[in-house]
């Protein structure tokens, strides 16, 4: 039963992404509140450009499969989206990564990237880097990045554990801009605490919609919105009916 109603969840789910993303095209303006975090790595993409700095992207270890891995695909269009702005930099943006499928996923990415503006040959493999296959090698891995490869933001996206917090720590000790979010409960207390801009709950998903990276994310989060106020509207009329008695 349980797995019933996951299916039915998913299925409304993205029949709303397909109503939004239609009804998107035939309205041209669009409303977002307000996120400090994206507004700030916009302006930092742009600052890193005209330095000829780099932009770091951490996929998290998460992989693709299960629950873990909607974090790493939206870091993944993410990273698309920031190749896209930055690709004209003299040191091109580098994602790391802690599982080799999201490691293969990014350089594809990249490459993507590269093919589509025209400019196949500045593509080089180790911009997409497993930095480690557990945790905490992951991060030991994905430090000296930070230090060693003129890092001017730091973008986090991606299934965590509470280790990002030493990440978020050698951001600050490089004097990089960090801007982090996760799937991850242990990982969101530790970001509130460590990250400049953390993001929190949901705003990471929403994170493609606030870089422009498709109609598609622009849906996503309008879906969001009806699946949020249906869940409620659920639970008030579940408890409704408790109290009554008839549940």
């Amino acid at each position: 039963m349980v797995e019933l109603y996951g299916l039915i969840f998913v299925v409304v789910f993205f029949g709303l992404i397909l109503v939004f993303a239609w009804l998107g095209r035939r309205r041209a303006r669009r409303y977002l509140r307000d996120i400090p975090a994206f507004t700030k790595l916009r302006r930092g993409i742009g600052l890193a450009v005209e330095a000829g700095q780099r932009l770091h992207i951490s996929l998290g270890w998460g992989g693709v499969s299960g629950l873990q891995g909607a974090s790493g695909l939206v870091g993944l269009s993410m990273l698309q989206r920031i190749a896209r702005a930055a690709s004209i930099s003299d040191r091109p943006p580098i994602s790391t990564s802690g599982e080799p499928t999201l490691a293969i996923l990014a350089q594809d990415t990249l490459k993507n990237v590269y093919h589509t503006i025209g400019a196949p040959n500045q593509y080089k493999p180790e911009q997409g880097q497993v930095s480690g296959l557990t945790p905490l090698t992951y991060t030991a891995g994905a430090i000296p990045v930070m230090y060693d490869q003129q890092v001017a933001v730091n973008l986090l996206a991606g299934h965590f554990g509470s280790e990002v917090g030493l990440l978020a720590d050698a951001a600050e000790r490089s004097g990089s801009m960090i801007l982090a979010g996760s799937d991850s409960l242990p990982a969101q207390a530790t970001l509130y605490a460590a990250a400049q801009e953390p993001l929190i709950g949901e705003e990471l998903f929403a994170g493609g919609a606030y870089i422009q990276a498709g109609a598609s994310h622009l849906a996503s989060v309008k879906a969001q919105d009806v699946m949020r106020w249906l869940l409620v509207g659920v639970m008030l009329v579940g408890a409704i009916l408790k109290l009554a008695g008839v549940l």
